[in-house]
């Protein structure tokens, strides 16, 4: 059976119900995955960590969670496919254009004002949403003053996004968001093609340090005038969405700036208050306290 042709169990099956255990056999897997590798997906959103481990589970042969757990402790490489199914969000250079064009016009003239900026871009998966922003940068004549820390969970998405190679065929349309995202150049004066593969200019990564961090456990580790995290904590629960917002806001320095995603927001977190809106429809705020 291929990974697309699983379905999951009946909701309920007999008193007590397939649910219930089914939930038991999810918090004994993630506490196991805690206590032997550091990692910590025990707040992550239910429905999406569900299917996430039915996916993997499915493409390990197996019948069971508890049969993936017992796998999971025993072999470091499932842990790693596990943790790529996890940790990789849909992602792509310029997605959201109007990100990139409410960035130019709002945030870049006052980082103009900035001898020195550092910026954090949180959850960079293969590192497309990071190329974007050293683009930009550059493009407003900011790159050469500014370190962009590029952080994730995984290591091997973080090889990827080291390389700055992408799928060729990708180019087509990202180069339509670059150009709607208010881009000044020929894209492609940005990579040069070989094969089936574009290779990003190794200028655009001089000022970039790629790091492995995890949102859900490790401390802030610099302060910071922007901060970029977006369609990251919509997988994760309220408890831990708030965990990372207080991360976040001790990372950030007085007037820097936070980005997310369009269906996140710091309004109805503790920290509502210390931020004002610079453009709500992109979700991109000021830190004033």
């Amino acid at each position: 059976m291929s990974a697309s042709e699983w379905t999951e169990p009946p909701a309920v099956i007999g008193e007590g119900g397939h649910e219930e255990l089914e939930l038991l056999e999810i918090a004994l897997l993630l506490e196991a995955v805690y206590r032997r590798y550091g990692f910590d997906f025990r707040e992550y959103a239910q429905a999406s960590l569900k299917r996430r481990l039915w996916r993997r589970m499915h493409a390990e042969g197996l019948s069971t969670l508890t049969q993936l757990q017992d796998r999971l402790l025993h072999d470091a490489a499932c842990m790693e496919r596990l943790l790529l199914d996890l940790s990789i969000s849909v992602t792509a250079m310029f997605r959201d254009p109007s990100f990139y064009v409410a960035f130019r016009e709002q945030v870049a003239p006052v980082l103009r004002t900035y001898p020195f900026t550092r910026f954090w871009c949180a959850g960079c998966s293969t590192g497309e949403e990071v190329y974007s922003l050293a683009i930009l940068l550059q493009e407003e004549g900011l790159y050469d003053r500014t370190r962009i820390y590029a952080t994730d969970i995984n290591e091997q998405v973080l090889e990827t996004a080291r390389a700055g190679v992408f799928p060729l065929d990708k180019m087509k349309q990202y180069t339509q968001n670059y150009i709607k995202a208010g881009g000044t150049q020929d894209f492609s004066e940005y990579y040069v093609a070989a094969y089936d593969s574009a290779r990003f200019s190794r200028s655009l990564t001089d000022n970039i340090v790629f790091a492995q961090h995890n949102l859900v456990s490790d401390r802030a580790f610099n302060s910071f005038n922007v901060i970029v995290c977006r369609n990251v904590m919509i997988y994760f629960d309220k408890t831990l969405q708030n965990r990372v917002h207080q991360l976040f806001y001790e990372s950030l320095d007085t007037f820097g700036v936070l980005a997310l995603g369009r269906k996140e927001s710091v309004a109805f977190t503790p920290f509502a208050d210390s931020y004002e809106v610079v453009d709500a429809a992109e979700r991109i705020y000021r830190k004033t306290a």
